[in-house]
């Protein structure tokens, strides 16, 4: 399941749908993103962060998603995945994304999140800008992200 919406959500409860409709799943594996309190550069805290603005392209999100998932699913033998992402503005400790896979062997499951992170970091058609005290800028896509990205190539 994929879900985009604005509101905030409740992972813990979340998690306990997801696992209560995956009782005969072996291993089921969650990823929570949430909005850090700082920028970095180079690994050094810059600056504070104030808040967190998300955009999407609707439809078209929704769609790359889909695809990651439907992706995941063909490499993996996994018995569900669910996937929540957020956009609009978001303060520090806000819940971002929420991704909970759960299969039969837990190695299957922690792959599987894995990759659809690792996808949603450089495909998703989603633009951050933060609000800091130095004022509003965009996030930029970032190197290690692509090279993550780019370990699931299908030689892999």
């Amino acid at each position: 399941m994929v879900i985009v919406q604005g509101a905030p959500f409740n992972c813990g409860e979340e998690i306990n749908r997801f696992t209560k409709r995956n009782v005969n799943s072996g291993g089921i594996v969650t990823f929570i993103g949430q909005v850090r309190d700082f920028q970095t550069n180079g690994g050094q805290k810059t600056s504070t962060v104030d808040a967190l603005e998300l955009e999407h392209y609707p439809g078209m999100t929704e769609k790359e998603l889909q695809r990651i998932t439907d992706e995941t699913h063909k490499r993996w033998p996994i018995d569900d995945i669910h996937l929540i992402h957020r956009f609009g503005s978001m303060k520090p400790a806000d819940h971002i994304v929420l991704v909970c896979t759960a299969a039969e062997h837990r190695g299957d499951a922690f792959s599987a999140c894995e990759f659809i992170m690792d996808w949603l970091k450089t495909s998703a058609p989603f633009w951050k800008r933060e609000q800091t005290e130095k004022g509003a800028s965009w996030v930029s896509a970032r190197e290690s992200d692509a090279a993550r990205t780019s370990r699931w190539t299908k030689d892999n």
